[in-house]
């Protein structure tokens, strides 16, 4: 279980990667922080994010990966956290699966209706 402390800063790390990206982040496309993964040790924080279109998946991390230590530093600057973490950027496959698992259902439904109707 995690402690106080790790819940505060793995909150105030999504809301400031949020701001940041909202901020620097070209307008074509929308790169959204999902979760944040701190390490035991609190050394490491990993920041899941999704991206939409598809497509720019790679130019979003590579933006990502450019702007860490300059997130970084605003981090510093911002917050007031004990031990700040050096930051990751991944892509949130596991809400990318369950996107595309909402999308199966709905199709799996429009076709279970559409094969009644004509029943």
């Amino acid at each position: 279980m995690s402690s106080a402390r790790d819940e505060r800063a793995v909150s105030i790390l999504l809301e400031q990667a949020g701001r940041y990206i909202a901020r620097e982040a070209g307008r074509d496309t929308l790169i959204t922080p999902t979760r944040v993964v701190v390490s035991k040790d609190r050394k490491d924080a990993t920041i899941y994010v999704s991206v939409y279109p598809d497509a720019q998946e790679g130019h979003a991390l590579a933006f990502l990966m450019r702007h860490k230590d300059l997130f970084r530093n605003e981090l510093k600057k911002t917050t007031r956290l004990a031990r700040l973490p050096y930051i990751r950027f991944e892509l949130d496959r596991g809400e990318r699966n369950r996107q595309h698992l909402e999308e199966l259902t709905r199709e799996l439904e429009a076709t279970s209706e559409s094969t009644e109707e004509s029943a």
